[in-house]
């Protein structure tokens, strides 16, 4: 008897369920399971709440591209029937929007790449202000160490 691992069955019940509903007899072909399997599968996955279900990327793609012309009243009530929330579809839309951005637009303004500019400035230059502070500490330990070493007497001072 095979065991699958739990990322395998979530993925391929996630064909099986909406928005996708692929056939048991296509995806049992495409996995390599038995039809049996898969509907002891589906079967389980019905019985969770709509909410622990998995979504495929496909699914998610579809669910983003039927709710776009819908209001926000329709688009809750679309969320309501496929126990989603109406944030997880917003989440999956700016996701397809990011992916498809330009890569021009993923670019900052002029003006915040200046200041980002400067501001690494003032930091290079803290940081070579206190690289300096710190050799300079360093320096003067070495030196009160090799004093004490030399002159034994001068070290309680």
């Amino acid at each position: 008897m095979a065991r699958y691992g739990q990322v395998m069955k979530d993925r391929v019940v996630a064909k099986l369920l909406p928005p996708e509903s692929a056939t048991l007899e296509v995806v049992a072909r495409e996995a390599g399971i038995s039809v049996a399997t898969l509907e002891r599968w589906r079967g389980e996955a019905l019985s969770r709440p709509a909410r622990e279900r998995a979504w495929t990327a496909a699914g998610r793609l579809d669910a983003v591209v039927v709710t776009a012309a819908l209001d926000e009243a329709q688009a809750s009530a679309w969320c309501r029937e496929h126990g989603l929330y109406p944030s997880e579809l917003e989440r999956w839309r700016q996701g397809a929007t990011d992916a498809l951005a330009e890569p021009g637009e993923a670019r900052a303004a002029p003006n915040e790449t200046r200041a980002d500019k400067k501001r690494i400035q003032e930091l290079e230059r803290e940081l070579l202000r206190k690289e300096r502070a710190l050799a300079e500490t360093a320096a003067l330990l070495v030196l009160s160490k090799k004093l004490s070493a030399i002159f034994p007497e001068h070290a309680a001072v």
